[in-house]
């Protein structure tokens, strides 16, 4: 039976700003950070002068690298540390990018901070820096002939080359995307406190754990007499995924002060102290036989990196599984660039791995003469064509036949600039797909029901917007037959219950599974405590029938295949994440985009006037929080395809467009309607919950359906993202 459509349980208390924010924080005694920052591409400090910072008015402490002391760098977390890099500002003179701090004044007010670091002056010791990928002395790095490949190994199948070589149609093409920044609309922003010894942090993340973790390696603590509170996160799309830089200096400025220390990043300098999407550009070439079956496929990438850390490419990892190619190559390479280490923006690879491949498919079917969405569905599969391990669900099928009748997709025609608005502007209907990895973390939850018939569910996931709340009241509400009201849910919060990284659309499939357990153990055990049965009387009756005043269990759960030995991972803050691959099965969630473009006859403007989005996520417990995610993911598909852009700066290094203003998002003008449908099928094969990830594969294939639209539209094919109008013309 599907579920209801629940409200939003948490949308009263957001309305009425009664959800308090990191930034919103005001307790007494509050003191503010503001950051000074370097303003040269790479080199080190030859001087700094805070003399006039700390005589300015109201300020308390000015910390650099000369007085930081045993401060440490917490490590990368993709390096066995918890930091979105190994790089932790202040803690040396070297300067490895543009716009890094070089001092934190700390002040009474935030004015009187802010005043103080534009006081501080700094002369350096400049040194060689490259921002693009074709610079001088960029550094390019096979991923493969590094530690990374141990646990994201090549794709290889079959013999992709010799394959694409006899293949009697072939399409090769080359692709590019700028680098992009997240812009949650919460800044990011920590409050840092001491109190009877321990530290206590609040902060919007999506991984309290390692936040904890990080910082006791950074300062020396034990991490048992650190606590990390994060009831909500006003959106992080990856860019608060791990301890950011900014963190560990509020907790010592905080310890030295004795008082609060509060720091929000400014946006201007957000685009510097944390992560983004990485510029990256593709070779893809796609072999098929005359009838369109697919044969062959080579996916080779390269992607920006830090000096400092190596963030991996999963790119053709994605590429692989859109479709049942037999022999497939994919290849990584990372680019060295004087920058802070990019990070897992929003699908950070299936966004522009969709891109280049359903660009690539659709050049095929008009290679061939064929339907694009026939195309598509004459290549389905029911195996990984990688591993040879049957897919626990696929049904991108009836995503597809869903969505064309949902489009009118059958009034189309195929050729090139042959359908016309009355205004005399060009239409185009583009079709892509998308697909993201089925991933599972493990969890313990901790689930109580009191007398009075409240229940409290205590679990290691975050609200970041996405909806969890109301995916975890839905669920209980329904298990234990109580009104979703009733349900409070204590999550984010390394008080509670261990915290795993909230990212990579698992935090669903790892929390709804192991609540629903939680759900049965306490309903086992109200079954003990009323031997005439349970169907028809409350929980909170049989408790009081049994003179208790609450009944609590807790049970843990983890992805198929993973040894209990990774709850220790769980408790230490490191990342634990099961799948794709399981020993069994593999699994993948899937979409399908339908996209209509107009090009205005004179100026060329792209509009995208409609979408008809239809996924394949398993079983869908939240629908209206799912559909919102749906659309969240096309309005930034349709950004990044059409608008979004970090300029960088071959001059002086660091970022241009620094800001809301020239950073090109999409407004409320230029989205039109966005019509979202589920195949709503259970996926029990990969958790008893049947749920499957839906935040990221949402975004997956918008851009490439936006092109392919473009291409019906104009005939012409574009490969580089963002698509400006000087690209139409």
């Amino acid at each position: 039976m599907p579920f209801a459509d629940l409200a939003r349980v948490d949308a009263h208390d957001k309305v009425r700003g009664a959800v308090a924010f990191a930034a919103d924080d005001a307790r007494p005694n509050l003191a503010y950070g503001a950051f000074a920052v370097a303003t040269i591409g790479k080199g080190r400090l030859a001087s700094l002068d805070v003399a006039a910072a700390e005589a300015a008015d109201g300020v308390r402490l000015v910390l650099t690298h000369a007085n930081i002391g045993a401060v440490a760098s917490a490590g990368f977390i993709m390096g066995g540390g918890y930091g979105f890099q190994s790089h932790q500002p202040l803690i040396s003179p070297e300067i490895a990018y543009r716009g890094e701090p070089i001092a934190l004044v700390v002040a009474d007010s935030l004015e009187a901070a802010t005043h103080a670091a534009a006081l501080v002056r700094a002369t350096y010791e400049t040194a060689p820096f490259a921002v693009e990928l074709d610079a001088p002395g960029v550094e390019v790095v096979d991923q493969a002939e590094t530690p990374l490949a141990h646990f994201i190994p090549p794709v290889a199948a079959g013999d992709a080359d010799a394959a694409y070589a006899r293949a009697p149609v072939q399409i090769d093409a080359r692709f590019a995307s700028a680098p992009q920044h997240q812009n949650p609309i919460e800044l990011i922003a920590c409050v840092a406190e001491w109190q009877a010894g321990r530290l206590v942090i609040h902060e919007g993340t999506q991984n309290a754990e390692a936040v904890r973790h990080g910082l006791a390696a950074a300062l020396g603590l034990d991490a048992g007499l650190i606590d990390v509170v994060s009831p909500f996160v006003g959106g992080g799309f990856g860019q608060k995924n791990s301890l950011q830089g900014h963190t560990v200096l509020a907790a010592e400025a905080a310890r030295r002060l004795a008082r609060p220390v509060k720091i929000v990043v400014p946006r201007a300098q957000l685009y510097h102290l944390a992560s983004f999407r990485p510029a990256n550009r593709h070779h893809v070439r796609l072999g098929a036989d005359r009838s369109g079956r697919m044969l062959a496929a080579i996916h080779e990438a390269q992607a920006q990196t830090s000096r400092h850390d190596l963030f991996p490419g999963e790119y053709a990892t994605t590429s692989a599984r859109l479709y049942g190619i037999a022999d497939f190559r994919g290849k990584d390479e990372l680019l060295r660039t004087d920058a802070q280490t990019p990070g897992y923006m929003r699908a950070p690879f299936e966004h522009i791995a969709c891109f280049a491949f359903e660009s690539c498919v659709d050049e095929l079917a008009y290679a061939l003469g064929i339907d694009p969405v026939a195309l598509r569905l004459a290549n389905d599969t029911t195996v990984d064509a990688v591993t040879g391990r049957p897919l626990s669900s696929r049904h991108v099928g009836q995503c597809l036949e869903r969505g064309a009748a949902m489009f009118g997709w059958e009034r189309r025609s195929m050729a090139p600039g042959s359908m016309r608005a009355e205004d005399g502007g060009l239409i185009g209907w583009g079709v892509a797909i998308g697909t993201y990895a089925g991933l599972r973390a493990p969890a313990i939850a901790k689930l109580k029901l009191t007398d009075d018939g409240r229940v409290e569910i205590r679990v290691g996931v975050h609200e970041m917007g996405q909806g969890v709340r109301t995916a975890l009241a839905a669920v209980l509400a329904r298990k234990l037959g109580i009104a979703p009201e009733h349900i409070v849910a204590i999550i984010g919060d390394t008080r509670a219950a261990p915290q795993h990284l909230t990212a990579g659309s698992w935090g669903t499939a790892t929390a709804i599974p192991v609540v629903e357990a939680a759900a049965d153990a306490l309903l086992a055990r109200l079954a003990e405590l009323a031997p005439g049965g349970v169907s028809n009387r409350e929980p909170a009756q049989i408790l009081r029938a049994a003179g208790l005043p609450e009944l609590a269990v807790e049970v843990q759960g983890k992805a198929p295949g993973q040894p209990d030995a990774i709850y220790d991972r769980l408790k230490a803050g490191l990342p634990s994440i099961g799948g794709p691959v399981y020993p069994e099965f593999v699994t993948y969630s899937y979409i399908a985009h339908f996209v209509e473009v107009r090009v205005e006859a004179t100026t060329r403007r792209v509009r995208v006037p409609r979408v008809v989005s239809v996924a394949d996520c398993g079983r869908v417990v939240s629908p209206r929080t799912a559909a919102s995610q749906v659309r969240g993911g096309v309005v930034w598909g349709i950004g990044a395809a059409l608008r979004e852009a970090s300029e960088v700066d071959p001059r002086y290094g660091g970022f241009l467009n620094a800001d809301l203003a020239e950073y090109a998002l999409p407004v409320n003008a230029d989205i039109g309607a966005i019509e979202v449908a589920f195949v709503d099928e259970p996926d029990t094969r990969f958790n008893s919950a049947g749920v499957k990830g839906l935040g990221e594969v949402s975004m997956a294939g918008v851009a490439a359906a936006i092109a392919n639209a473009i291409h019906h539209a104009t005939g012409k094919r574009l490969r580089e993202l963002p698509i400006r109008i000087e690209d139409v013309l």
